[in-house]
This record gives C-alpha cells, sequence and structure tokens, in this order.
C-alpha cells in the first residue's frame, strides 16, 4: 500500500490470531488485537476497508472474519489462497472480493513442496491446453522450469487465451500450441513427431453430464477414442509419463460421460501394463469456477435477480479450488511408477444449496432478495457421489491428500480393444442403444436412464 500511494489505502493496523503479537509494533504499523476483536477496531479506527491476507487459513476460518466484517458493515477484500500464489508475491495488485473458494478453503499440505520438479528440464504436453484444469495444469508445470511446454487444444479462442497468459506470467519458458482434436490421429501422430514429450497431462474431454446423455456418441469419440489415441502416440514416441485427469463420475457410473471417462482410465492402465510405463489416472471431484460449474450458473443467476436453481435439496458434491486440485494431480503424478488409480481426498462433501445461499450472501444479498426454487435432479445425476467404488479400498501414499486405490478393476471385459472397436462402430453410426448396452454389458452398476426405465418397463410386465 505504501508503495502505491495511488491506490488512497493507508495501512491502519493488523489484527493476527496469534495473542502474543497483540500490541507490537510491524513496520511501524501497530497489532491492534486478534481477529475476534475486528468489530471493535473497526469502530475504533474507523476502517473503511478489511483485508484478509491469511492465504492459508482454512475455509471456516475466512467465513467467520467475512461474517465479522457483514455485522461491522465494512468492506472486506481477501489475498488468493496459498496454492494460487505459486510465486510467493501477495501483492496489493493481487486483492480480490472474498470468493466462494475462500469459504470452502483447506488448510494446505505441503503447498510449498517442489511438487513439479519431475517436470523440470523435459518437454511438456498439456491435452485440453485451454481448459480450465489444463491451463491451471501449465501454470504450475510453467513455474517448474521445462525446457518446452505445449498446449494442445482444440478450441482455438481458449487456447489463444491461455498461452497469452502464459507468455506474460512466465517470459522464460518456453510454450508453444498446437490446435488439434484429439480424435484426429494423423494429425495427432505429425504433433507428437514433432515435439517428442516426454510428460503427457491429459485433461481434453467431454466432462458435462446432461449435453453428453443428449450426445453419446461425443462422450464416446472424444473421451475413450481420443484417450485411446493420446495413449498410443505416446507408446510410439516412448513417452515416459502420462496422467490422465479423471473424475469422480467414473465410479459406478449413472452417465455417459462418466462411463466414458471409466473406459478411459482402463485404456490407460492397460497400457502401463503392457508396456511398463509410467502411465497412471488420478480421479477427483468438482472443481470451483471450471467453465460450466454450478458457482458460475449461480453467479449468472444471481446478477439477473434470480431465482437460483438448485436440482434437490440433499444433492452434495465434493469440492476443491482448480489450484489446489492440479497441485494433488502433481503430488500423484510424481508418485506413479505405472497402472496405479490416484483419488484426492476431498474433504467433506458440500450441500449444492448450501454453496448456493453462500452465493447469494457474499453478493452481499439475502434469500429475501433471491429466491433459491429446487427444480429436480437431471437425467445422469446422483445425489451423492463417491471417489470409488463399494468394496475397493485405498492405500496412504506420501502424500496425505492423495490415496492409491487398491484392487482388481470391476470391470467385465477381456478385450478392451474389441469393446473400443465396437463403441466407435456404434457412434459412428449413431446406435445409442449399443452405446448404452456395450457400456451397461462392461461396467458393472452402470445404469443410463433409458436401461433403467427398461427395467421398470419389464418389472411392471410381471
Amino acid at each position: 500500500m505504501r508503495r502505491n500511494p495511488q491506490l488512497g489505502m493507508e495501512p491502519a493496523g493488523f489484527l493476527d490470531d496469534d495473542p502474543g503479537k497483540v500490541g507490537k509494533d510491524i513496520a511501524g504499523i501497530r497489532v491492534l488485537g486478534t481477529t475476534t476483536s475486528l468489530p471493535q477496531a473497526v469502530r475504533a479506527q474507523r476502517i473503511d476497508n478489511v483485508i484478509i491476507a491469511m492465504p492459508s487459513a482454512r475455509g471456516a476460518v475466512v467465513r467467520a472474519i467475512l461474517e465479522a466484517c457483514n455485522q461491522a458493515r465494512v468492506k472486506s477484500q481477501a489475498i488468493p489462497g496459498v496454492y494460487e500464489l505459486l510465486d510467493g508475491i501477495a501483492t496489493v495488485n493481487r486483492l480480490r472480493n472474498v470468493d466462494i473458494a475462500d469459504l470452502l478453503r483447506r488448510s494446505p499440505v505441503g503447498a510449498h513442496d517442489d511438487v513439479a520438479a519431475f517436470v523440470k528440464g523435459r518437454v511438456v504436453l498439456i491435452t485440453g491446453g485451454g481448459g480450465s484444469i489444463g491451463y491451471e495444469l501449465a501454470r504450475q508445470v510453467a513455474n517448474a522450469a521445462p525446457s518446452h511446454l505445449v498446449l494442445l487444444g482444440h478450441g482455438e479462442n481458449s487456447v489463444f487465451e491461455a498461452e497469452a497468459r502464459l507468455r506474460r506470467a512466465f517470459p522464460g519458458v518456453q510454450l508453444s500450441t498446437a490446435i488439434a482434436d484429439i480424435r484426429d490421429d494423423r494429425r495427432l501422430a505429425l504433433i507428437f513427431d514433432r515435439i517428442r514429450p516426454a510428460i503427457i497431462f491429459h485433461a481434453a474431454a467431454h466432462k458435462h453430464v446432461p449435453l453428453m446423455e443428449e450426445n453419446p456418441e461425443e462422450a464416446v469419440t472424444n473421451n475413450i477414442i481420443g484417450t485411446r489415441n493420446v495413449v498410443n502416440q505416446a507408446l510410439r514416441v516412448d513417452t515416459e509419463r502420462l496422467v490422465l485427469i479423471s473424475t469422480h463420475k467414473a465410479v459406478s457410473p449413472t452417465s455417459v460421460m462418466g462411463a466414458t471417462k471409466r473406459i478411459a482410465e482402463m485404456v490407460v492402465r492397460e497400457a502401463a501394463r503392457q508396456s511398463g510405463k509410467a502411465f497412471v489416472a488420478v480421479r477427483f471431484g468438482n472443481v470451483l469456477g471450471s467453465r460450466g460449474s454450478v458457482v458460475n450458473t449461480f453467479k449468472e443467476q444471481i446478477e439477473q435477480g434470480g431465482p437460483v436453481t438448485v436440482t434437490h435439496p440433499n444433492m452434495t458434491r465434493f469440492f476443491m479450488t482448480i489450484p489446489e486440485a492440479v497441485h494433488l494431480v502433481l503430488q500423484a503424478s510424481g508418485q506413479g511408477k505405472g497402472g496405479e488409480l490416484f483419488v484426492l481426498d476431498m474433504g467433506e462433501p458440500v450441500k449444492i444449496v448450501q454453496l448456493a445461499q453462500d452465493l447469494i450472501k457474499l453478493s452481499g444479498l439475502t434469500e429475501d432478495d433471491v429466491a433459491i426454487v429446487f427444480t429436480g435432479a437431471r437425467v445422469g445425476e446422483k445425489l451423492e457421489e463417491a471417489l470409488f467404488d463399494a468394496g475397493m479400498q485405498t492405500q496412504q501414499t506420501s502424500h496425505p491428500e492423495v490415496l492409491r486405490v487398491v484392487g482388481a478393476e470391476t470391470c467385465t471385459t477381456t478385450d478392451l480393444q474389441g469393446l473400443i472397436w465396437q463403441l466407435d462402430e456404434a457412434a459412428r453410426r449413431g446406435d445409442r442403444v449399443a452405446i448404452e448396452a456395450l457400456l451397461g454389458q462392461t461396467i458393472p452398476g452402470y445404469a443410463s436412464p433409458s436401461r433403467l426405465l427398461s427395467t421398470l418397463v419389464s418389472d411392471k410386465t410381471h
């Protein structure tokens, strides 16, 4: 603040959780009290703005301070969380309004470890490089000084924007882009021959459950055939390490998207078993703020005056911030020897309606201003989600928030390549019934809406 007088911000005092600091001066500024004394400090010092400079504080701590600010009728801003501050610089330019990610934040574990050391000096390819996860992967990988970082994506606008942001933030990193569809194997071959990646993060995927229920052919060709193509090209050019970004929706899937991601996991793990390569899958839940996420939908609805639409009052989901999830993906990636399925400890599930209520409060409104309306669960959605199948067990790894799933794959096929060929053929001819049947025969517990309906009809006939 002192270096930027044009901002018109003058530090009036500190509050700190440590009572031992109270009364001391830091850079000439007095520690006025603990965080619990915020209302008194605001009144006594006639404070206009409270800055929550606690990047590693748990969400519950931030929530309590935010509530105190609201009750004291004082503006509040926050410094981003520790995972966002990879370069260790927290400046006044990074101040922002308190976000939902701050309220759901967990205490960072090993946040300052050199988690991406295994990419240093290596050629790294990121598919889906223009997406939310792909970009954050690129940012954290770039911070670890790869010899060459390549963003591969199908959407030119998102890749263009990601490249521009990365060049500004990491001018010393060699950065390239490749516009390609992972379903185009010939195009992939040309790219892989040119860059010969040592490490691949495969984040490209179709992820929206309702859209993929309406377009199952696309889910098959992108999530399964595209993954097969990336894996085959990686094997051909002797890539050392490949990491599939997977999803909790692959667990006992009730959606086409989840089922296709489950088979994508199988493709990667089977390639690892046959080749001995360090190819792994990392599975995690929802991330806050990704494109198309429920948080963005709620924000738009609030801006329009509501109502905020929630599918079911008891629907819960696991949430992480994007930087936190990617940090843990890198932790898991460095541990992989080949064929592992890692899951991230997502903490406690969050009620979607609580998420909506928090966002309304963060907007300075109440439910009297913006109503919450329940619309009913959509096709393919579960009320609750899990990170691994019933009967599976997990083992601790060297990182407390990264778990390894142990136990045999429960899918029934012994001919994975034959299954993929059949799914590809069914997708090409637009045979949705065949797609659902193949997925149902392969993945125990998979129950598409149409298969559930046919079961109900069959039961009634008896």
